[in-house]
């Protein structure tokens, strides 16, 4: 999760936050590019007296960039794209949940175990036990198990909300009379925290969202939830 003076981001858990993350670079370094290049052109500009008249009009130095920010756009496009079609791919899950929004909680749903549902509400500060995190723990966790394809299925029951856990790359709407599905493929067991990314009422900014990642084996086992 993020910590204290934090400037890059989170550490990828699924290969759609690596993705993610590499683009983020890949484009950050286009930019540092082009500010330099500003940069240097106004210094030169604020500094040299001599004016060279080939370069009022010079139709060879207009076609170079009028074309270049033409390639720049491609390259930063492409990948964007590459990884736009990624994030939409199914690709026959092994679990299924279902995550309803309401003001100001989440309600989940286990499809594939007997329609196993429950409500995950913030933990008040007075019901806080060593370690835990304030605003961000909740009284039950979402346990998923990692290496497996898991599919999202998201919606709301008043407002619009946003299911948003950061070091997995993930923020879908949650819409009312609407369902909208994501999928993701944790690769490492740990808990990861998001939280509701939809300005969605007064108490918008304590409705958090926790993930509890376990390996395969041991989800499989048996029941692992603490209701």
């Amino acid at each position: 999760m993020a910590h204290a003076a934090q400037v890059g981001l989170q550490d990828a858990t699924s290969p759609i936050m690596e993705e993610l993350i590499t683009f983020h670079d890949h484009a950050l370094m286009i930019i540092f590019l082009i500010c330099f290049l500003v940069l240097y052109a106004l210094f030169l500009t604020l500094t040299t007296k001599l004016t060279n008249t080939n370069i009022s009009d010079a139709q060879e130095m207009e076609t170079v960039w009028t074309i270049l920010p033409a390639i720049i756009l491609v390259l930063i496009a492409l990948p964007s794209l590459r990884i736009l079609y990624m994030t939409d791919e199914v690709n026959d899950p092994s679990l299924t949940i279902k995550s309803i929004g309401h003001q100001w909680y989440w309600t989940y749903e286990y499809t594939d175990y007997g329609g196993l549902i429950f409500s995950s509400y913030m933990l008040p500060p007075l019901f806080l036990e060593p370690g835990d995190l304030r605003l961000l723990d909740v009284d039950n966790r979402v346990v998923l198990p990692i290496e497996a394809p898991i599919r999202m299925m998201i919606t709301s029951q008043d407002v619009l909300h946003s299911w948003a856990v950061p070091t997995l790359g993930l923020k879908t709407d949650a819409i009312p009379g609407r369902l909208n599905q994501t999928t993701f493929t944790a690769t490492r067991p740990g808990v990861y925290y998001g939280q509701c990314s939809e300005i969605c009422g007064a108490n918008h900014s304590f409705m958090p969202i926790v993930l509890e990642l376990i390996p395969l084996k041991i989800f499989e086992m048996g029941p692992v939830f603490t209701l």
